[in-house]
């Protein structure tokens, strides 16, 4: 890598160090290129990335950001996933570590919380923001449909009732 490449990555990763929602730090030796590929599309898909830096340069982005307790964390073969959402990226992560065992999670920073590997999986296990959306609708939702259950219900009885009395008529 020439000095303006070097530079152009440094604060590339300092804009997203600044304005990410959480950054995971994990080993990743012994993953295949293909291992590799499959956890940057889960990533995608859960709306988080992962990019692999060489650690001198990825300190140097860390300087003046809120996740600077990371630079701890930043030796040997690491890897940095990022997420704006604050639990897309550990939980990918860790779903991905479960299954190989190559990918260690080392920890994280979440704005300037700095996270431990048991932190990391702790986030992880939290719903997500669209799961929490959904249970807030079906919390929102529930005591409508009770309140038309309710008004309904006079009705459907006085309907069953008029039922019996003529069935009783009719025979």
């Amino acid at each position: 890598m020439d000095k303006a490449a070097k530079t152009e990555l440094v604060s590339t990763l300092n804009g997203v160090f600044s304005t990410t929602g959480v950054v995971v730090v994990a080993h990743y030796a012994g993953l295949t290129v293909a291992d590799m590929q499959k956890l940057r599309t889960q990533m995608k898909q859960a709306g988080a990335s992962v990019k692999v830096a060489k650690n001198r340069l990825a300190k140097i982005a860390l300087e003046g950001t809120d996740v600077a307790s990371i630079a701890s964390l930043l030796k040997g073969p690491t890897l940095l996933a990022y997420s704006s959402d604050p639990i897309a990226a550990p939980k990918v992560a860790v779903e991905f570590a479960k299954a190989n065992d190559k990918l260690v999670i080392l920890g994280g920073a979440m704005g300037a919380t700095a996270l431990n590997a048991n932190s990391v999986k702790a986030l992880a296990s939290l719903p997500s923001l669209d799961e929490l959306r959904a249970k807030l609708v079906g919390l929102v939702q529930a005591p409508a449909t009770k309140l038309a259950q309710l008004a309904n219900a006079p009705a459907g009885k006085l309907a069953r009732v008029f039922g019996a009395y003529a069935k009783r008529d009719a025979a």
